[in-house]
């Protein structure tokens, strides 16, 4: 049966708002792998351990922390060198998410939009998209765009206000969002968006309002559709 508040004939998924590193491809390490040459580079020390401890936050807070590292950089040169270092390596090799692109596909050709919205900049996010058909996302909000990255709102918000100027309408608990770091979920949450974590490099705890799935493989609009039928009595510990 439909919800009380749509008609029959109205879809109730309406949008999807997708994370990008280590939720569509599985650029994280490639993160680590650039921290840590640059902090080695300058006579400092550096971990996967410590890396991990950057996934999801926007860049310049990561640059921040690598600057106490020991990096003698401005943080914008910090941010440049690491997404160039990003970028050398996606152009060698994309690699995607289980069910991501298949996910992807199956939005696309139920004509659902979906934007990307990553505290990776737009050069990095361009190569991504490029090597996808065209059109898989209405619009990107990438890190350059906005003036609070995750864990504030403002990507999401910003995301969801664009889509709603071509898709009039749109309402933040008929959108789901699909992260995999904290920030990022916290990010979406904050926005009122209901949200799915797909943890990856990090472990994300479960939390109110908060659903946790192990992968986007075989997850498609059926799944989220049932998300969204079940996002005011789920558990925070929901998994599948």
């Amino acid at each position: 049966m439909p919800s009380p508040s749509r008609s029959a004939d109205e879809p109730l998924l309406q949008a999807v708002l997708w994370d990008m590193d280590g939720t569509l491809v599985d650029t994280e390490p490639y993160w680590i792998e650039a921290e840590t040459e640059l902090v080695r580079s300058f006579g400092g020390t550096w971990s996967d351990e410590l890396g991990r401890t950057l996934v999801g936050n926007a860049l310049p807070a990561s640059a921040a922390v690598l600057q106490q590292a020991g990096v003698e950089l401005q943080v914008r040169e910090i941010i440049d060198h690491l997404i160039g270092a990003v970028i050398e390596r996606v152009r060698r090799q994309i690699p995607w998410r289980p069910g991501a692109r298949e996910l992807l596909t199956e939005l696309r050709a139920a004509g659902i939009p979906t934007a990307l919205v990553t505290m990776s900049e737009k050069a990095l996010a361009e190569e991504i998209v490029a090597a996808l058909p065209q059109d898989s996302f209405r619009l990107l909000v990438t890190g350059d765009m906005v003036e609070h990255g995750k864990p504030h709102p403002e990507p999401y918000l910003r995301a969801l206000d664009e889509l709603s100027a071509e898709y009039p309408g749109l309402s933040a608990d008929r959108v789901v969002a699909l992260e995999d770091s904290v920030p990022g979920a916290t990010s979406a949450q904050a926005a009122g968006l209901v949200t799915v974590a797909i943890p990856h490099v990090v472990p994300v705890p479960a939390a109110p309002g908060r659903i946790l799935w192990s992968s986007l493989a075989d997850k498609g609009i059926a799944e989220l559709e049932q998300l969204l039928d079940a996002a005011a009595v789920l558990p925070a510990e929901a998994t599948a």
